[in-house]
């Protein structure tokens, strides 16, 4: 207990963690572990067995006087059963021998009003632990709610109605109001003047409860908890001021926890917008080495979400092929940007060589690309870039294809067969990949990968994922939902790669989806992307500090995980804390 009280704020760090706060504050009530002091405090409170007692001569009164049926006698509790060792003043007993547990006739859509008595459903019982209420949405008529109440009695302010079936374990206490019933879906637990149905609320919500219970709920076409195993579950008993003491405790705790949880949520959104803030000005400045030094400072304060660190990513590759990574570069290297070394020169170079494959016949000719419109430039480019297609720098834009017979001409060992889940930004993901035969390979010539190609997937909802062959690359071969992005510069394919990556070509990848179902990316269009196309050597220059900077958001990521990691372990330690043998 002192252990989790010590660490409270760090808990609740992460608002994810809110539930299992909870979850351990609700074990250790049920452990007695809260109360600890307060028996200190209070060593003279009747005893739980006495109480027990008690309530067993007030059922055999209820019963002589045809209040209540007299149940099948329990069985005694085994060793088994019980979890860990109770403080003294309390004791083990079955739940049904301390409670009047009952449930309700199902009614039908027929016996449902416009308006009426509000009527509840288990589907309408909330999580208290989770702040959730009750919400009727359904009637019933007077005459059909004084039915029900004369037969089986409407819920009194403090009885406790359970979710049978569906969400099971969900609780509600009644407040009482003068009209509410329930479905056959819903038990409930009478309320009692020796034990406190906020404990047994609590109780219900506590890990024991859901470990031991909610795992072996029976039914036939669907799960259910029945009365029957409600009445012999196992149910520690303290003594009735304790239970108040308790329930007052796991109250004022969950507030807390919800305050610290909501404090958390609103700190996390205030490093949103400072982040969303920062990096939008970081996008629409000039001078962008300014910023950068500005935010950097920073980044482990508010960069502490992977949501976060996804925008510093998407900033990154965005400023890098807008030429603003570079900016200190060319004014460095003003010589590598003018004259052979223009983006205009490699342009010449680069169509020289197309049309040497083409005469070579290792390409095909293909109809001439329209120049790029002024409307179609989405920014202005530095000096020494130029704005040209992206079939314009391309020996190859095509998807792969399927080999006749599908799935069935996959085989153990061949030639890899990369499909869509194989395609990942950063890396090739080899553990599920297919192989086909070197028959089909062949039969599949044009749609071969080679060492220094860009895969790109196509279709789906991994559209716009975008690997990087190795130089060091053998052979391998393609479905249709990805697509090999050959270019006829092979030293390009870096930039490109990145290029591909930055938020400007996603966002354009899923406007021009074909088809009103988004069926994916055609080649045609691909060809048609406009594409900032810097000096060679700028090109390498930025892959550098891009590969520098996405470096310092895996630092940035791991230590997220690293922190993540050490609350898990200090909620482990708590764990283990609470369930410790006394």
């Amino acid at each position: 207990m002192k252990h989790l009280l010590q660490h409270f704020k760090t808990l609740t760090k992460h608002p994810q963690n809110a539930e299992e706060l909870k979850g351990l504050i609700l074990q250790l009530a049920v452990q007695g572990k809260l109360t600890e002091n307060w028996r200190q405090e209070n060593p003279n409170v009747e005893p739980a067995s006495n109480l027990l007692e008690r309530i067993k001569e007030e059922k055999k009164v209820l019963i002589a006087e045809k209040k209540i049926k007299k149940d099948k006698a329990l069985p005694p509790i085994e060793v088994h059963e019980k979890p860990y060792d109770l403080p003294k003043s309390w004791i083990w007993c079955r739940l049904g021998e301390v409670s009047q547990i009952g449930s309700s006739k199902r009614i039908y859509k027929s016996d449902y009003v416009d308006e009426g008595i509000p009527f509840y459903r288990s589907k309408e019982i909330g999580d208290f632990s989770r702040g959730e209420k009750a919400k009727s949405r359904l009637f019933i008529s007077e005459s059909k709610y004084k039915e029900l109440s004369q037969k089986f009695g409407a819920p009194a302010k403090g009885d406790l109605l359970i979710t049978s079936v569906g969400s099971i374990g969900n609780t509600w206490i009644s407040d009482g109001r003068a009209f509410y019933y329930k479905d056959g879906n819903i038990t409930q637990i009478s309320k009692s003047n020796f034990v406190n149905n906020e404990f047994v609320q609590l109780f219900v919500k506590s890990p024991t409860f859901i470990n031991e219970v909610l795992g072996k709920v029976s039914g036939t076409a669907y799960s259910a908890l029945t009365i029957v195993k409600l009445k012999k579950l196992t149910f520690m008993l303290p003594p009735l001021e304790e239970q108040r003491a308790i329930v007052a405790m796991v109250n004022e705790l969950f507030a807390e926890v919800e305050q610290l949880e909501e404090a958390t949520k609103t700190r996390i959104q205030l490093k949103k917008d400072f982040v969303t803030s920062a990096l939008q000005r970081l996008s629409q400045v000039e001078n962008v080495h300014q910023e950068w030094q500005f935010l950097q400072p920073h980044f482990t304060e508010f960069f502490t979400e992977k949501s976060t660190i996804k925008q510093l990513r998407d900033t990154i590759l965005q400023l890098a092929v807008q030429g603003k990574l570079t900016q200190t570069w060319r004014a460095q290297n003003p010589e590598l940007v003018s004259g052979p070394h223009h983006t205009s020169e490699l342009l010449k170079r680069i169509q020289t060589e197309k049309q040497q494959l083409i005469a070579q016949k290792k390409i095909k000719k293909e109809k001439s690309l329209p120049p790029i419109e002024d409307h179609e430039k989405p920014y202005d480019l530095p000096e020494g870039w130029v704005w040209c297609r992206m079939g314009d720098i391309s020996e190859k834009l095509g998807a792969g294809s399927t080999p006749t017979g599908g799935k069935s001409a996959y085989v153990e060992e061949g030639i890899k067969f990369f499909r869509s889940q194989n395609i990942y930004n950063d890396y090739l993901k080899l553990e599920q990949v297919a192989f086909i035969t070197d028959v089909i390979h062949e039969k599949m010539k044009c749609t071969k990968v080679k060492p220094k190609d860009i895969l790109l997937n196509i279709t789906g909802g991994s559209i716009g994922r975008c690997a990087l062959i190795p130089d060091a690359f053998d052979t391998a071969n393609v479905s249709q939902h990805v697509a090999i992005v050959r270019m006829i510069e092979l030293e390009m394919r870096g930039y490109i790669h990145q290029f591909i990556l930055s938020p400007g070509f996603q966002d354009r990848i899923m406007d021009v989806q074909v088809g009103v179902s988004r069926e994916g990316l055609s080649m045609t269009k691909l060809k048609m992307f406009p594409t900032p196309l810097p000096p060679l050597k700028e090109q390498k220059a930025i892959v550098k500090q891009v590969n520098t900077l996405m470096a310092l958001c895996d630092s940035l990521e791991e230590h997220i995980e690293n922190s993540q990691t050490q609350i898990e372990q200090l909620l482990q330690s708590c764990l283990r804390e609470v369930f410790e043998v006394q």
